[in-house]
Parts: structure tokens; C-alpha cells; sequence
């Protein structure tokens, strides 16, 4: 099994926020990512208060907005 592997195995996240045009997530060991909202026409079309209603699932292995019925793998961002 390759490092790459391993880290993206073990993935975590801790922390979700946004700005104009990205949705950032900072993971367990410090790394932080940010990926386009276009990518979730969901969350780019939902208001502030609706983007910050998230909540983390599987100890962060994956993040859910219910209001939104969105889910998002940390493992699916990072492959």
C-alpha cells in the first residue's frame, strides 16, 4: 500500500467552511482542502445559514447537511 493510500484512507475531517466560490474542509491531521461549489450545485445554490447547518458522519470519514440532503465522502474529495 502506497503513503497516498494510507493518508487518504484515514482522512478525517474537522471543520467545514466556505467562501465565495470554494468549500474548504480541514482534516484531522491538519491538512486542509478546498474544492469548487460547482461541484455541488446543492450547497452553491443553498443560502450561508443552510451551508453551515452541516454535521460530521463516521467521526468525519463524511460530511451531511440534512436540510440540503447532501453528503460528501472525505475519501471521494482526496482520490
Amino acid at each position: 500500500m502506497s503513503i497516498l493510500q494510507t493518508k487518504i484512507k484515514d482522512a478525517f475531517a474537522t471543520e467545514v467552511w466556505f467562501d465565495a466560490d470554494m468549500m474548504r474542509i480541514r482534516l484531522l491531521d491538519g491538512r486542509e482542502i478546498g474544492v469548487p461549489l460547482e461541484w455541488f450545485p446543492r450547497l452553491r445554490d443553498a443560502s450561508e445559514k443552510m451551508r453551515r447547518n452541516w454535521r460530521l458522519v463516521g467521526k468525519g470519514i463524511g460530511i451531511h447537511w440534512e436540510e440540503l440532503d447532501e453528503d460528501i465522502s472525505v475519501n471521494a474529495l482526496l482520490s
